[in-house]
């Protein structure tokens, strides 16, 4: 029951085809705020997975969202957590639901959470209030990882958050508004970094950049651009110079119908 700290709870909660199991857990002496081999809150399992019903389910029973402890090496909120995953289905009901519990984050920049929570009339009125967040890096983003690779969106723009995270209708209303499609994120110390909004899209499991990927193309996103960047999730040392073609084609949506678009074009480009 309680093996690795509540470990048989943060399994059944990764799906939430398994609440049943939770059930039966819970009514053995289960604890939904235990915390797994001493650094990974039970909350973080449907975090990571985005299970939104797993999700309630636990904060229906007393799941604490805001369970960072830094003392501990914890260092995220559930939050944080859906916010940071490598999953991007089901990601807007996910932070609907902890916003709703009275979650908290580290990246509390309003425009930033309206953008991933498809408030698109707020956002747009955030816009309208200060135009220079259409053009506004921001450094402490340091989310973004997916599909293998390690690239996240620190020193980046809306538009390439909107790109990350397969926001159609954001990334419309950015590049409505006067966003540079080609803008680049900032180039770290290291002269890592430096890539535009189609890097971003082009490189998604499932192909769920695809509808941003052709928008951006359709305005005018430059297919040869070149950026140093991280590469594969598991080798740390690994860095790379790509174009965002090449890019894609490193990762698990190598032959995703993205890089088929993106190819065909580049081809008709000679």
């Amino acid at each position: 029951m309680h093996q690795g700290d509540d470990g048989p709870l943060g399994r059944a909660a990764l799906n939430d085809d398994r609440i049943a199991m939770m059930e039966l857990l819970i009514a053995h002496g289960a604890d939904v705020n235990a915390v797994w081999r001493g650094a990974f809150p039970i909350i973080f399992s449907p975090c990571e997975s985005l299970a939104p019903k797993s999700l309630q389910w636990l904060l229906d029973h007393g799941a604490n969202p805001n369970c960072a402890d830094p003392a501990r090496g914890i260092t995220q909120s559930a939050l944080d957590y859906v916010i940071a995953t490598y999953a991007r289905s089901r990601l807007q009901a996910c932070i609907g639901i902890l916003l709703a519990a009275g979650a908290t984050t580290k990246y509390d920049e309003p425009a930033f959470l309206d953008l991933l929570c498809g408030r698109m009339d707020a956002f747009a009125a955030r816009l309208d209030h200060d135009s220079s967040l259409v053009h506004r890096r921001f450094p402490a983003l340091d989310v973004g990882t997916t599909a293998g690779r390690r690239m996240t969106l620190a020193g980046a723009t809306l538009l390439h958050v909107a790109a990350e995270y397969g926001i159609v209708g954001g990334a419309r209303l950015l590049l409505d508004r006067g966003a540079d499609v080609n803008a680049r994120a900032d180039v770290g110390a290291s002269g890592v970094g430096g890539q535009t909004p189609l890097f971003h899209a082009a490189s998604q499991y499932d192909d769920h950049g695809l509808e941003v990927a052709r928008l951006l193309l359709e305005r005018g996103a430059d297919l040869t651009v070149r950026a140093r960047l991280p590469g594969d999730y598991e080798r740390p040392d690994d860095f790379v110079d790509a174009t965002p073609l090449e890019y894609a084609r490193l990762f698990p949506g190598g032959a995703s119908e993205t890089v088929k678009v993106l190819s065909s074009i580049r081809t008709s480009l000679g």
